[in-house]
């Protein structure tokens, strides 16, 4: 926070618009259900949001290695604002149509897709290669913070103040973003960059297939998400164990757990084996959601929720340390993609396949079956990734050559232009 006044402004104004995409992110399912009383209908936005999300990060990835990324950044938070607007219209409607809110799901994933790459892409170029960890810790902590608090205010503000102010707040928080962005300076391209086009997206596939140090951080995520992930019968689960109030709670206990580990991050930058880390934390995610499913009283269930929460966030740390300090500059953005495509097709597919199963059989058969393929699929994966295993970021031939390309660009200021 002291080295850039641009992270500064950069984290600002993202922890404040991510608290306010959190309260959409209760109170959307919760509208949703609202209309339907289905699981299945709260699961499918998952479904809704998979393809422009896919599409677009793909997409966004190029262009942020092609563009000014501060400016990518102002033109998809505007829009991400105007959807917010929508939905404010759309619950003043007494009986909105699903179909539109599944539309604006779907917009508002696409614009956060083509965003993410230039997001994750303009932190190495604001810090040196040193901070990559503390900075790591600081923005997961400022997304735990708002995932925290985003939910249990999104609860809170829509028994008492109803739908159309909570959205109002969302978009609110759209705004203060767009004003601490427009005052970072300028980020332009590698001196380098080509025009985006299908042949660069394909150009950072290939890159990342050939590391399969990389190809772990992306594989043990989306298995992790996809059996482990039960956030779409939270609603449902949140009726046995006491009602709408514990919604915010459930949906909130998650970052809380995240939120204790980014304060006590610390002893992160002294664990050099990244690999190791990530999978048992993937593991010990999948055990907590086995706690999760058997626990029949709220607090139980919300211990193992937290303790969730916490193990994906130590997962997080080191899979965005590994980014950070490996990936060239002029593959960051393209990177950064198939990061968002890894770290968001699990839950969203997660959620449709939580909400499927438990359709068929019950929500506790739904939650425990997914946390045992989680460890399970944990384990294979590491079988079968032995250099992702066996990853140490003190012998890194890929973090040594991101060194030297960061000492290289020290030499050339960045652009001071607005």
């Amino acid at each position: 926070m002291r080295a850039s006044r641009d992270f500064r402004l950069l984290y600002l104004g993202q922890t404040v618009s991510f608290a306010g995409t959190m309260i959409t992110t209760v109170a959307l399912p919760y509208q949703i259900y609202q209309r339907t009383h289905s699981t299945l209908a709260v699961g499918l936005l998952g479904a809704v949001e998979l393809v422009p999300l896919l599409v677009m990060a793909l997409l966004g990835g190029a262009f942020a290695d092609a563009h000014d990324r501060r400016r990518m950044l102002l033109v998809s938070e505007l829009a991400l604002a105007i959807c917010s607007a929508a939905l404010v219209a759309l619950s003043l409607i007494p009986a909105a149509p699903v179909w539109a809110l599944y539309a604006i799901a779907g917009v508002s994933a696409g614009l956060s897709g083509f965003q993410r790459p230039a997001l994750e892409a303009l932190t190495p170029r604001l810090l040196r290669s040193e901070l990559m960890p503390a900075a790591a810790a600081l923005q997961s902590f400022g997304r735990t913070l708002g995932a925290v608090g985003g939910p249990a205010l999104g609860g809170v503000l829509i028994a008492g103040l109803g739908l159309p102010l909570t959205y109002a707040i969302d978009c609110a928080s759209f705004v203060v973003c767009l004003v601490a962005v427009w005052q970072i300076r300028a980020v332009p391209p590698p001196s380098d960059a080509e025009p985006p086009s299908l042949a660069r997206i394909v150009e950072g596939l290939r890159y990342a297939r050939r590391r399969p140090d990389l190809m772990g951080t992306y594989l043990i995520d989306i298995n992790a998400m996809f059996f482990g992930m039960p956030m779409a019968l939270f609603p449902a689960i949140a009726e046995q164990l006491g009602g709408t109030s514990t919604i915010g709670l459930l949906y909130a206990a998650p970052a809380f757990g995240a939120m204790l580990v980014a304060l006590t991050s610390g002893w992160t930058a002294r664990v050099h084996r990244h690999g190791r880390a990530i999978a048992l934390a993937a593991a010990g995610w999948g055990v907590a959601i086995i706690g999760f499913g058997f626990a029949d009283a709220l607090w139980p269930a919300l211990l193992c929720v937290v303790l969730a929460g916490a193990f994906d966030m130590i997962s997080g740390i080191f899979r965005m340390t590994m980014w950070n300090q490996t990936i060239p500059d002029g593959l960051r953005g393209r990177l950064a993609g198939i990061e968002q495509v890894s770290y968001m097709t699990g839950p969203l597919l997660g959620n449709v396949e939580a909400g499927f199963v438990a359709g068929l059989t019950s929500l506790r058969f739904s939650v425990v079956s997914g946390g045992v393929l989680c460890v399970a699929g944990t384990a294979a994966l590491c079988a079968l990734l032995p250099a992702f295993v066996r990853y140490d970021d003190r012998t890194s031939v890929h973090r040594a050559e991101k060194r030297a390309e960061e000492a290289a660009r020290a030499r050339v200021p960045l652009s001071g232009a607005r």
